[in-house]
């Protein structure tokens, strides 16, 4: 059986993840409130913003704004978009 989590951005109970994303607090926090489905939108939103905004990791100032918005994602608040991304009709 699977651990659940009260995930942050869904606020229910749902999969978590099956390690820390992250060294240190901020991966413990990520594993102990974030469900693995909410993991796994950000990743896929995160590759969308680097290639969109052609953003380098390499950047501090580009790495600051992906955590920025990591949190605001998880969080369940406002976040980027691309550029003219439209998201698909559910």
């Amino acid at each position: 059986m699977s651990r659940t989590v009260l995930c942050r951005k869904y606020k229910q109970e749902l999969p978590g993840l099956d390690r820390p994303p992250y060294p240190g607090p901020k991966g413990e926090a990520i594993f102990n409130d974030v469900s693995k489905k909410a993991w796994d939108e950000w990743q896929a939103h995160q590759t969308m913003l680097i290639n969109e905004r052609r953003l380098n990791m390499m950047d501090a100032e580009d790495r600051k704004f992906i955590q920025q918005e990591m949190g605001k994602f998880l969080s369940g608040e406002e976040y980027a978009q691309a550029e003219g991304y439209v998201p698909p009709e559910a």
